[in-house]
Formats: structure tokens, C-alpha cells, sequence
């Protein structure tokens, strides 16, 4: 192997400041590594940020979709590396956890997946840990008035596992895609992201295909922060596209049978 770890960033007209500290926290560290930048924007602005000679930098010239993007990365990187980082480009994190990551992998050869405690820039705690989703939690989550949540409180805490300490190693079988600690090896046996999802549920699918193999696993010793935009909250155009890959999902892995949720 030539490298410890390779991350893959898609972008499309990111913030380079934001961006350049996810480049930068991954780059922080003595392990080998590799970066491939691939750029979904109009223009190729971002490449001026992407001088370090660890990363490659990838110009598509068109907005081709999330998985797709890293599908990019992956196909490089899979004969030269142990590890592989599906980063997104508003996480960044201090030197020291990319290790703790890297020898929790090498000492647990059964883990294909491990994502760590992810924070808000004012330190309190994301709730990515999730549960595989019936169509019902989703409609739960995104589109029943906040006046009857309470009635639901129990199945919604039970699903971001917020009934389990996020302070404890947890074994979860649905991981967000922000930060996705890969065991490239294992690109050969299930694939790579479905790019039938253009964006939003890729996460899901790669993390359950994962999952059929290996352990994917919640390690919050290691910890990161993430801006989280919560895009599909703030665009109905983003709403449109999470539906509609919600909808394939559930085509795919059934909307009332699924002998693994």
C-alpha cells in the first residue's frame, strides 16, 4: 500500500475558507496520506487551495452528485491505500484524530466502518448515530408540526439513539456520510456509493451494504467538528432532490419489508 489513508472531498462553490480547514485537518498529521479534491463547481476557483503535493485536485465542469463525485476518488485509490475518508468540506478536526481513527481500524480487523463523535462549532453534540429508516421515521422527522413531536419523542430519541450514552463505542448501522472511516478493502466486495442517489440516502445504502460484511461502528474517542447546513431545511429545491432519493431508497430496499431494519 502506498498510502495509510486516502479522504476523498466533493465540492460544488464551497466556502474556501471552510474548505481550506478540512484540507488542512486532514493534512495535519505524520501518516502517510493522500487527498483527492473533486470539484463539482461551474469553475475551477477551488484549485488554488490545492497546492499541497498530497492532493490531487479533479475539475468536473458540472455537478454530477455527491456519490458519484467520491465514486471518483474511490476508483483511484483502491489498490493504494488501507483506509479511505469520505470527508465532507465544513469538517475539521485536530491533529491526533485521524490516528485514533486509523488504530482503532488496525486494531479491530472486523470493522468496516467507523465514524466518530461529531460536535457543532460550539461543542455540543450532532446526534448522526441513526437507526435504519422506515418511511414513517422520515416523514416523523421532516414533516410532522413541532406541536406533535412530543407524541413521537420516544421513537425519534430511539432512532438517533439518544436512549444510548454517545460517550460509549457503539456498534450503529446507519452512519452519516460527513465523515465515513473506510476499510478500502471493502470497496471490493460491496462497491461503491449507488449513484443512483444523486444526493442525500447514499450515506444509508453504502453504510448498510458495509454493514452485511463488516461491523460499522461509533467511536467517540476520536472527535470532530462539523458545520452541518442542513440544506434540504433552508431549499425546497434540495427538498425535491432528498424526496425523490428517499423514494429510491425505499424502492430499493423496501418500504414496509426489510428483514434488516
Amino acid at each position: 500500500m502506498n498510502y495509510d489513508i486516502t479522504a476523498s472531498i466533493v465540492t460544488c462553490r464551497n466556502d474556501l475558507k471552510i474548505l481550506q480547514k478540512a484540507i488542512n485537518s486532514f493534512l495535519d498529521t505524520e501518516l502517510s496520506v493522500r487527498l483527492i479534491v473533486v470539484d463539482n463547481s461551474p469553475n475551477d476557483e477551488i484549485r488554488q487551495i490545492c497546492n499541497d503535493n498530497r492532493i490531487e485536485y479533479v475539475f468536473n465542469n458540472a455537478n454530477i452528485g455527491f456519490g458519484a463525485g467520491h465514486n471518483i476518488a474511490i476508483q483511484r485509490i483502491q489498490e493504494l491505500s488501507k483506509y479511505h475518508l469520505v470527508l465532507n468540506p465544513d469538517i475539521y478536526f485536530s491533529r491526533g484524530n485521524l490516528e485514533k481513527l486509523y488504530n482503532f481500524m488496525e486494531n479491530n480487523n472486523d470493522v468496516g466502518l467507523v465514524m466518530p463523535k461529531i460536535l457543532y462549532p460550539d461543542g455540543s453534540l450532532q446526534y448522526l448515530c441513526k437507526k435504519l429508516p422506515t418511511p414513517f421515521d422520515l416523514i416523523l422527522r421532516r414533516f410532522i408540526p413541532s406541536f406533535l413531536k412530543p407524541l413521537f419523542r420516544k421513537r425519534l430519541d430511539s432512532f438517533e439513539f439518544k436512549d444510548k450514552d454517545y460517550n460509549k463505542i457503539m456498534s450503529v448501522p446507519g452512519l452519516s456520510g460527513c465523515f465515513m472511516f473506510i476499510r478500502t478493502s471493502g470497496f471490493k466486495e460491496i462497491g461503491m456509493f449507488d449513484e443512483r442517489f444523486f444526493m442525500y440516502a447514499e450515506d444509508t445504502d453504502l453504510c448498510r451494504r458495509i454493514g452485511n460484511k463488516y461491523k460499522t461502528m461509533y467511536y467517540p474517542e476520536a472527535v470532530i467538528y462539523h458545520e452541518f447546513a442542513k440544506g434540504s431545511y433552508k431549499s425546497t429545491k434540495l427538498l425535491i432532490v432528498h424526496i425523490n432519493s428517499a423514494i429510491k431508497y425505499f424502492n430499493k430496499w423496501g418500504w414496509f419489508s426489510d428483514k434488516y431494519r
